[in-house]
Parts: C-alpha cells; structure tokens; sequence
C-alpha cells in the first residue's frame, strides 16, 4: 500500500457478522485496497419475549474499530460510511434519545400483520405507491405491529430512523434517512421520491416520524467531540452512502453490463437488474419484485432469496449438538456427496426462523414426500442445489423484465467465495457467472465516499476502479442438462 494513500473507512453491518474496513485509495494508479480494521458478531437479543438489536453493543464494536483504524491510519482518515440490512429501525424520542433497541426483522410481531392490512389497502394500491415486494419484514409490517401494539412507545417517537441513519445519528448528532435504505420500507414512492401519504394515513402513521429523504452521497456531518475524544479522530466527514448494503454492492460492479443480472449474495442472495425507472405493472407485482433506489437514481429491480440463512443455522444448531464446522469444510461434505437428492424452496415459510433448521429441512421433504435426508453432507447438498434451482427460477423471470436478454450474472458478496456455489449456478441458469468483489457492500460504501470527496467523477467511474482493483473469476456452464429433471420437480414446489 502506498503510504499516502487517502484513507476511506466503511462501516459495513450484517445481519450476522459486521465490520470496520478501511479503503486505501492510490489516485495515481485509481486503484482501491481494502484492509480489515475489526470484525465482530451483529448482537441480537431476546428482551421482553421479542427478538431485538443490541444497538448499544453494536455501537460500541464500531466505536472501537474508528479507534484501532485511528491508530493505523493516523491523519490520512477522509470520511465515514455507514451501511446495513434493510427495514429496521429505531424510535428517537423528543430528547433525542433512543426509545429502546430496535426490533429485529425476524421477530414475531409481524405474524398475521400482512393479511391485516391487506384488509385496509389492497396489494395493488400498496404495490403502486411503493413498487416494492410483500415481505413480511418489511418496515410497514413492523410500524403496523407498532401502531397497534398499546405498549409501543411510537407515540411519544419524534422521529424514525433506519438502522445506518440512527448510527450516523450517533456519530454525528444530525438526523436524516437516506434514500436507499428509505426505498425498502414499502412506504416510499420510487416515482415521486417522497413517503406516501396515502399509506402512512391508512394505516395511522405520523407523517412527522418521517423526514424528507438525501440522497446518497449527501453529506450528514462531522464526527461527535465526543467520539474524536474516544477514538482520537479529527473531526472526520461522515457521509450518508448508499446505506442499504445491497445498493452498495450493487454500485461494486466490475463494469455496468446491461445483459447481465446481479446478485449480492450473503445471508440474503438479492438478484437483478438496474432500471432507469421502475417498473409497477401486474406482471412485476404477480413476479414478486421489488423496485429499490440505487445510487444516482438507478433503480434495482431485484427479488430478495433466502440464501445463505439456511447453512447458517445448520451450522448453528450443530454447534449447541457439539460440533463446529467451517465453511470450507461444509463446502466439502455438500462437494462429496453423490446420492439422490431431495429439493426445497428456499422461500418456503418454514425456513424463516424455525427452532431447528436442519430439522425443518427434513420434515419439509417429508411433507411433500421426497427422500429424507438424515446425513449431514445430503442435507447441505440439498439446501446448496435448493439455491441454484431458486435462482434459475428467478433469473428466469427476472429475463421477462429485462429490456434485453440475460446472458449471464455478476456474483458479489461472500457468495463470491463459493466456488462450488458459483459452479451449482452456473449449471442451473445455464449462463457465465462472473464474480465482483467479496466484499461488495464495503466497496460500494467506499465508492460513494470516493465520489462525494470529487476522487471519482460517477457510478461509471467508480466500476471502472472496481474492475481494476479486485480480480473476476468466469464460471462458465458445464453440466446444465443435468438440472432439468431437479428443475421440474423444484417447480412443482415452488408453485404448489
């Protein structure tokens, strides 16, 4: 690295795992390198019988990632970026104070929620303000629950903000919600930029909770005294980024391909494409997309998948059996096993947050009378497949919309990594998989923060230092034939 390099820090929070990454960017050469300053687990709690963030943990392991990379990187730090998850977020109270930790989306305060206010406002009215697929995380389910539930505190709530927004309000003292992240709530208009007014009096909402959006790239304030003091930064830019984490990678391509579809692929795999505007016709509405904002205004016309959630609580349940298992390792036992293998849905509501995942895996191929599989490597053969099968079926939908045909999808995020993941996709979709980077959502964080600070002219510009700074890997089909039969039994599945 070079030593005068500018310095970028990106404050990159999962659902599962979070981190401080420090961009190094060498303007002669226009290259970027990231460096791990910290990582820690993203801390859920149980409190009051209901599922939340510990925020205040949270934000401590951030404020004390500022500080290690403080002292690496003494005087060459230029900005703050901070992205996450989508649709959570916290109540800031008339003092500024935060009015308890935030829920966490897989709570179960939203169950029945959606049929509730299908009931006040049809799904193609909510579709047609918003553009946004009917999940039941969604940030209208969750204030829903909230509206109606006698012992919320979002009466006495001045303000309503996102997760990113609440940590660059912690940062820096200065409230906005970013667009990005805004655009997955369900209660944003992608049309006309602004909340609906149509859904928050339909369902009781305070316009008051919900400030008028920036755009990302905006600038939100200066690191808190406070915080210099803790950390020992100068009072260091911070900058509202393209804070939903798949807007982000989705800015980490690398190089802007119109016959290409893109998925982030982490806890959530998120697949497809950009748009110059969105699209809310029946066929969009029926498929099950959303329209999200991406940065510059782009709009990514995207279906969010159950990705790697389920090996995660696998992996999770076989550790309170006693046994711990890495990823190379899991990849392996799927690698190895050559038998007959049963498909799921990777969708199917039984996956959400079930107890125990490896059983729900086998009582759902009980349920539609597949082969049960009782050993570990058929079990992570089936949920790796699983996914590859539910990506073709999107892809292929996703191709209906597309305003020219598919030829293959850019892989980003820790999916990436996965070779044998990549390979199982590319024989499924039957196109090239090309891999962006593996930390998509920190590059494309450290992009904005490059282009807000007038290092990078745009989007176009950005890819391009993308595309020069972290190797691709091809993955080219090899074996697609062989997922045809699968293929007609996912189907019967998923449509069932």
């Amino acid at each position: 690295m070079n030593p005068a390099s500018k310095v970028y820090l990106a404050i990159d929070l999962g659902a599962t795992n979070s981190r401080v990454i420090a961009g190094v960017y060498d303007s002669s050469s226009r290259t970027l390198e990231l460096d791990d300053v910290s990582r820690f687990p993203t801390k859920a709690i149980e409190e009051g019988g209901s599922l939340k963030w510990d925020i205040q943990d949270i934000f401590d392991r951030i404020s004390e990632g500022l500080a290690i990379a403080a002292r690496k990187y003494d005087g060459r730090i230029q900005s703050i970026g901070v992205d996450t998850w989508a649709v959570d977020y916290g109540l800031i109270g008339e003092e500024g104070e935060l009015l308890g930790n935030p829920y966490h989306y897989r709570d179960s305060r939203t169950e029945g929620v959606p049929e509730a206010i299908r009931k006040l406002v049809p799904d193609e009215v909510i579709f047609s303000e918003t553009g946004i697929q009917f999940l039941f995380i969604n940030t209208i389910n969750q204030l829903f629950a909230e509206v109606n539930n006698p012992t919320s505190k979002i009466g006495s709530a001045r303000r309503l903000l996102f997760i990113p927004d609440l940590v660059n309000y912690w940062l820096t003292g200065n409230s906005v919600q970013e667009r990005t992240l805004a655009s997955t709530s369900q209660l944003l208009n992608p049309v006309t930029g602004e909340w609906s007014e149509r859904l928050l009096t339909s369902l009781g909402l305070h316009e008051t909770l919900f400030a008028p959006v920036v755009e990302p790239g905006s600038k939100v304030g200066t690191l808190k005294p406070k915080l210099q003091n803790f950390t020992s930064l100068d009072p260091i830019l911070v900058v509202a980024v393209a804070s939903h984490d798949t807007a982000s990678a989705f800015m980490a391509l690398p190089e802007s391909r119109p016959d290409y579809a893109i998925m982030s692929s982490g806890t959530w795999s998120l697949m497809g494409i950009e748009l110059e505007r969105p699209e809310l016709g029946e066929q969009a509405l029926a498929d099950g997309f959303s329209n999200e904002i991406g940065f510059a205004g782009t709009v990514r016309f995207l279906k969010n998948i159950c990705g790697m959630w389920l090996i995660e609580q696998c992996l999770k349940e076989w550790a309170t059996e006693g046994t711990t298992y890495d990823y190379d390792e899991v990849i392996e036992m799927a690698r190895s096993y050559d038998g007959s293998l049963s498909t799921i849905d990777p969708d199917a509501p039984e996956f959400a947050a079930p107890d125990n995942m490896p059983e729900a895996v086998r009582e759902y191929c009980r349920k539609t009378e597949q082969l049960v599989p009782e050993e570990k490597e058929a079990l992570l053969r089936c949920i790796f497949v699983s996914l590859a099968l539910k990506y073709k079926y999107v892809f292929q939908k996703l191709d209906h919309h597309s305003p020219v045909p598919l030829k293959g999808l850019f892989m980003l995020g820790g999916g990436a990594r996965n070779h044998f993941l990549n390979q199982l996709t590319a024989d499924s979709l039957g196109v090239t998989v090309r891999t962006g980077p593996s930390e998509a959502t920190a590059v494309g964080n450290i992009a904005a923060q490059l282009i807000a600070s007038g290092e990078l002219a745009d989007l176009s510009d950005a890819r391009t230092m993308v595309g020069a700074s972290f190797p691709s890997e091809v993955f080219e089909p090899r074996a697609a034939d062989q997922f045809e039969e699968l293929y007609e039994r996912f189907i019967e599945l998923v449509e069932r």
